[in-house]
């Protein structure tokens, strides 16, 4: 009986801990299902981990400078963005890239408002993608949801303009100051009369550092002197290849220089900011060379130390002959001579009463 006994003691042991066991086995697969969906919530694109970009720029800084570039694609300094117009085996242009990028929804693009002033607000996001292909004109085949623009149906050769924002600022925490572009907006200008007359069409805004990984990839011919494309689109915003003229800077009026007709007095303004940016850049590294010239400029003489005569070197016979001063008030130059010379002129003039007394005397200079 105690074998009996013993034997289901033993059979309710071992079913309890198989009708516990599977319920430990969901809490761990629930577990990992919870982890499973945290990583996926956390991936990102591969291209942000294969090139990797430099670090965003701190909202804590103490000094900001935020303008707007306008960059002409037909200037030299700005043909890399540009060409080639129709699509290589090996290149493509800069708004093709673009294009492509945002037509695939691997990159969020923002509505471009009236004031021209970038909003990265979800709100302000484009999310139907055949709005702007309608909007422009672009043809495009529909498939189940997806898009397909042939290459030569881009509009990369009418997107001879960009807008950019550029942002100078001091890092207080490294120390360093930089120039750095934050938002790009491709133009699209139908210029079909050649007469230059046609009226720009900004696209949308892009936020450089959601792009840059991409740009890390695109390869650009940088030089016409060297056809090497041993630069990437990053490398060409990021050390600041471009030439744009300033047609706006953020201000509480909300002022924009494009909207001046004079054109001599939006010059001198453009002039004027570049200006305030490199004075501003050199007093943060001159600063101590400025108040070092500042100082030597105010700083006041010192007395000429007195020199102790008693210390000058006694007169060789080449010295410079002495002064002989006469009693008459009128000088005249003598050689030097001996003690026993002079003994016997003094003696001669004391015995002698008809010739005017005259002492001589060492002028001290």
């Amino acid at each position: 009986m105690k074998r009996i006994a013993l034997f289901f003691i033993l059979c309710s042991f071992l079913i309890g801990t198989a009708q516990s066991q599977p319920a430990k086995r969901r809490t761990t697969t629930t577990n990992a299902a919870a982890q499973k969906g945290q990583q996926v919530e956390q991936k990102t694109d591969r291209a942000s981990l294969m090139f990797p970009t430099s670090a965003e720029m701190p909202e804590d800084v103490v000094w900001r400078r935020d303008i707007y570039r306008q960059l002409d694609l037909m200037a030299d300094k700005n043909a890399p963005l540009y060409y080639p117009v129709e699509p290589t085996d090996r290149q493509v242009n800069l708004f093709t890239y673009l294009f492509r990028l945002f037509l695939t929804k691997r990159i969020p693009v923002y509505t471009y408002k009236l004031d021209g002033n970038e909003s990265f607000a979800e709100k302000d996001r484009v999310t139907d993608v055949k709005e702007i292909l309608d909007r422009y004109y672009i043809y495009y085949e529909e498939d189940n949801g997806k898009y397909t623009v042939a290459d030569n149906d881009v509009p990369s050769a009418q997107v001879k303009r960009y807008y950019i924002k550029e942002s100078s600022y001091f890092d207080q925490r490294t120390g360093t100051y930089r120039s750095k572009v934050t938002a790009l907006c491709p133009v699209l200008i139908e210029d079909d009369f050649g007469d230059g007359g046609a009226a720009p069409k900004p696209l949308f805004w892009i936020k450089y550092d959601d792009v840059a990984p991409y740009l890390s990839r695109l390869p650009i011919m940088a030089s016409n002197l060297n056809n090497v494309t041993n630069m990437t689109a990053d490398d060409y915003f990021t050390m600041n290849h471009y030439d744009g003229k300033i047609y706006k800077t953020a201000n509480m009026q909300g002022r924009v220089l494009a909207n001046e007709t004079d054109t001599a007095k939006v010059k001198k303004e453009q002039q004027r900011i570049e200006q305030q940016l490199v004075d501003f850049e050199q007093n943060i590294w001159h600063q101590r060379e400025k108040v070092d010239t500042l100082t030597d400029s105010v700083a006041v003489e010192e007395p000429k130390a007195k020199v102790d005569r008693r210390q000058r070197p006694a007169a060789t016979p080449t010295a410079k002959a002495k002064e002989t001063t006469v009693s008459k008030g009128t000088t005249r130059r003598s050689q030097p001579v001996s003690g026993t010379e002079k003994k016997q002129k003094q003696r001669s003039s004391a015995s002698s009463s008809s010739t005017p007394t005259a002492s001589a005397r060492r002028v001290r200079r």
